[in-house]
């Protein structure tokens, strides 16, 4: 069987001026406000399911919902997330 030939490995170099450094604008933390809202919208949708699972029978325009409560719930809560992304 024939023996592959030996590579010459080949010298890397590194360019050492190929980038400007760029600044990064310093964020300062999120306003009150805004983790007012982003905990209000999770618990507003935590608070909605509980009330559809307790008292869904004796409130007559959430028992007409249906499973459409469970979208308004979640849909809350996951706005609620989608705000902890921004939250510094």
């Amino acid at each position: 069987m024939p023996k592959s030939k030996v590579r010459k490995k080949t010298d890397y170099t590194i360019n050492p001026a190929s980038r400007t450094p760029v600044k990064v604008k310093a964020v300062g933390p999120s306003p009150v406000w805004y983790v007012t809202i982003m905990l209000g919208f999770m618990l507003a949708g935590l608070v909605w399911l509980l009330v559809y699972y307790l008292a869904a029978d004796q409130i007559s325009w959430m028992s007409d919902l249906n499973a459409w409560n469970f979208l308004i719930g979640f849909g809350l809560m996951v706005v609620g997330l989608i705000m902890t992304m921004r939250w510094r």
